[in-house]
């Protein structure tokens, strides 16, 4: 057993350590809200995170060497959802569809030998392409929360953030980027905008709906679409290779 004591701040610390970290407490609530279904206020989601970020600071221990941005995030993006789950956020109607979209997608993939499009899903279930888009946001919001009744793990990769675990400067890193790249121009052009505007010009929801002149949900739902079209281009790619 360790004999190390435990390290404390002083208030002004703790409070400095909060006023200095409140960037990274608007950088978490921006990353959750893009995948949130309309109804929970940005608001609430900024209280819930300074709830975990004032947690944070009472609980860090400096002499542990651990920075606290590094220990306080994974704490305010906890608090987030915890709440969240708590609210039950994602109604069970909702959830009932993202099941459904989840079977028709894999019973798709199955028979046809490739996930379908979003055209494609909503000619099979009968729903117009707003309805899917709806789905796919929510089924983006399972997927974040961890949601026991979330979907699928085939589904889930579907809509998950690209991302490639090799390290920078590897020959399989630039395979995977250059893929990425050719995934992107691939997208239909107003997807392609959000997608670029967010991740390289990294504006936030609202800027890119006032400059797409729509709504910052609608903003949400274009990406969550868009994320489906590129994991979909991307998995059909590494299967020809």
């Amino acid at each position: 057993m360790s004999d190390r004591s435990y390290v404390t701040v002083s208030d002004e610390e703790r409070d400095q350590l909060i006023l200095d970290h409140m960037p990274l407490m608007h950088h978490i609530v921006t990353q959750l809200y893009v995948d949130i279904p309309g109804g929970t206020p940005r608001e609430d989601l900024e209280g819930f995170a300074m709830l975990g970020l004032i947690g944070a600071a009472d609980s860090w221990d400096p002499g542990r060497g651990l920075k606290f941005s590094t220990f306080a995030y994974p704490r305010i993006r906890g608090a987030i959802l915890d709440e969240l789950r708590r609210m039950d956020f994602l109604p069970r109607g909702r959830r009932e569809r993202v099941r459904e979209l989840d079977r028709f997608v894999q019973g798709y993939e199955q028979e046809h030998g490739a996930p379908p499009s979003p055209e494609q899903i909503a000619s099979g279930m009968k729903l117009t392409e707003d309805e899917v888009d709806e789905i796919l946001q929510s089924a983006r919001a399972a997927l974040r929360a961890s949601l026991d009744d979330g979907p699928s793990s085939e589904l889930g990769n579907l809509i998950a953030d690209p991302r490639c675990e090799d390290p920078l400067g590897t020959a399989e890193f630039d395979e995977m980027r250059g893929l990425l790249a050719e995934a992107i121009a691939s997208l239909p052009e107003r997807e392609q905008s959000v997608i670029t505007l967010y991740y390289a010009e990294e504006l936030l929801l609202k800027e890119i709906g006032e400059i797409l002149e729509v709504t910052e949900s609608r903003v949400s739902q274009i990406h969550s679409r868009a994320l489906y079209r590129l994991n979909t281009y991307m998995e059909a790619k590494v299967g020809q290779a």
